[in-house]
């Protein structure tokens, strides 16, 4: 065991791709990896109750600083017993910086050495956000895994920004060790920056691991960028990262992507697509998306994915479900957020099966050739 509250334990590494199957162990519980982590915001998986992503496997989930922090404020979390109680999860959390959500969602902001200040998008008061009111806010949080404050550069970016923004990061992440009051407890991820400059990725993981930290997350891609792009991004940074620590690919969630990751080595992902798509009425399968609410699903009375044996899948219609959604019925879209959830998980239990039997790289041939 480690001496860091979260550790990573390896088991197998695939021979056809170098894909790794192991264990991520935290203070509530041990997850496989490769894994994905559902995203529940606001300390909620949109639509599910913890049980029910619970029963589904997940080991897992993902909470948002930024917005626990401006609702309903990181000390009545922290007065409730902090997030596994407040939201009664028993199972691992994972809570990002913020870092992201203020260069997504603050308009307009003003970033600082000093922090960043901005306006709320809830109703536009001026806030101030630094390393180490993140640092408190998670620490408020309780979660098994907590991510350094860093910079999330807009993609494209020229190699001057990128350059010191990486280098912000790396100054940030400093800061947020040093105001870490919980590290027995909690343990703090550092995150590489670089945008999609090789040379700055490189540069980035060299300094950002040198921290002696339990874990280490690539930041900054899944923004916009072409696939191959990310995929080359991928390829320069994975093999910068220690081997004996988790490595977390942030934002990361549709299909290809997990496999892509899986295949390099990436061991965690999170990402909003399955909520968000199920609360849209579309549904992911093998054979790509289905937008169950148009009107070729009125009368197709067998389920929305025939492979699939989730709840939703199981007992309900195609045909059903669409009629829930087009009557405004909350538990249509429910069903489609609960498939989608439960086919990613799904899927990385068949990748972590191929890995462990050495044919990840035929399992993705095969996922394309489904695909079309």
């Amino acid at each position: 065991m480690a001496d860091h509250p979260v550790w990573y334990e390896h088991i197998h590494t695939c021979a056809q791709t170098g894909a790794r199957l192991g264990k991520v162990h935290t203070p509530h519980g041990t997850f496989m990896t490769p894994a994905f982590m559902p995203v529940g915001t606001q300390a909620s998986i949109k639509g599910m109750s913890p049980e029910e992503v619970s029963g589904m496997g997940a080991g897992i989930m993902l909470s948002n600083t930024y917005h626990l922090w401006l609702r309903p404020g990181s000390d009545i979390v922290a007065k409730a017993g902090g997030l596994h109680k407040f939201m009664n999860w028993n199972g691992a959390i994972l809570t990002d910086s913020g870092g992201f959500q203020v260069f997504s969602l603050a308009k307009p902001k003003d970033v600082k050495e000093d922090g960043v200040k901005f306006s709320s998008h809830i109703d536009g008061r001026k806030l101030f956000l630094t390393p180490e009111i993140s640092m408190q806010v998670q620490n408020d949080l309780g979660a098994d895994i907590i991510m350094a404050f860093d910079e999330c550069c807009p993609y494209p970016c020229d190699h001057a920004y990128a350059d010191r923004s990486q280098a912000k990061t790396t100054r940030w992440l400093e800061r947020c060790i040093e105001a870490h009051k919980r590290p027995d407890e909690q343990a703090l991820f550092g995150i590489i920056q670089g945008s999609m400059y090789p040379d700055l990725r490189k540069k980035s993981a060299d300094a950002i691991t040198s921290f002696d930290l339990p874990g280490f997350a690539i930041g900054g891609i899944s923004v916009g960028e072409p696939k191959d792009l990310f995929i080359d991004m991928i390829d320069c940074t994975v093999p910068l990262m220690p081997e004996d620590k988790p490595r977390y690919l942030m934002g990361v969630g549709t299909p290809d992507y997990l496999i892509e990751g899986s295949c390099r080595g990436v061991d965690m992902f999170d990402c909003v697509l399955p909520t968000r798509m199920g609360r849209h009425g579309t549904i992911l399968t093998d054979y790509g998306k289905k937008i169950i609410r148009d009107k070729k699903f009125a009368e197709d009375f067998g389920p929305m994915d025939p492979y699939c044996d989730c709840y939703a899948c199981t007992n309900f219609s195609a045909a059903y479900v669409r009629h829930l959604i087009k009557a405004n019925e909350m538990f249509g879209l429910r069903l489609c957020t609960y498939h989608n959830i439960y086919f990613l998980l799904m899927l990385m239990e068949r990748i972590r099966q191929a890995i462990a039997e050495d044919r990840l790289g035929d399992f993705r041939k095969e996922f394309y050739e489904r695909l079309g």
